[in-house]
């Protein structure tokens, strides 16, 4: 199987009222395609995803309000901490393509992977 005989179907996913966590294993599982019969490890076979509602995403028990984001400027005293309740009020999407990537595979792949979710 070559790249260019791959075929991508576009997957269309509701996310309002869903858990974060388990959104972003079911993404990153259609990103990777491995919901599909033709999987193979050393060629990106994943779909297209697109994703509704992304402001509805919930978090389970005491997240939304101790959970945060961190970010290193690699300076010393560069880290910065933003909390889950003020990124959902900023930008949602931003919180479930952290969490996604994270679920990726940590190598070449994973940007192009990413690059195949949209939000509407």
């Amino acid at each position: 199987m070559t790249t260019s005989v791959i075929k991508r179907n576009k997957i269309t996913i509701d996310a309002s009222g869903q858990v974060v966590g388990r959104l972003a294993s079911k993404i990153a599982m259609i990103l990777m395609g491995k919901n599909k019969p033709n999987y193979r490890p050393h060629i990106d076979t994943g779909d297209k995803v697109e994703i509704h509602n992304v402001g509805e995403i919930r978090f389970t028990g005491k997240k939304m309000e101790t959970k945060g984001l961190r970010h290193h400027s690699n300076h010393p005293g560069g880290l910065k901490t933003k909390m889950v309740k003020e990124l959902i009020k900023e930008d949602p999407k931003r919180i479930l393509i952290h969490a996604i990537g994270r679920m990726l595979p940590k190598n070449n792949t994973r940007p192009r992977r990413l690059l195949r979710i949209s939000f509407k």
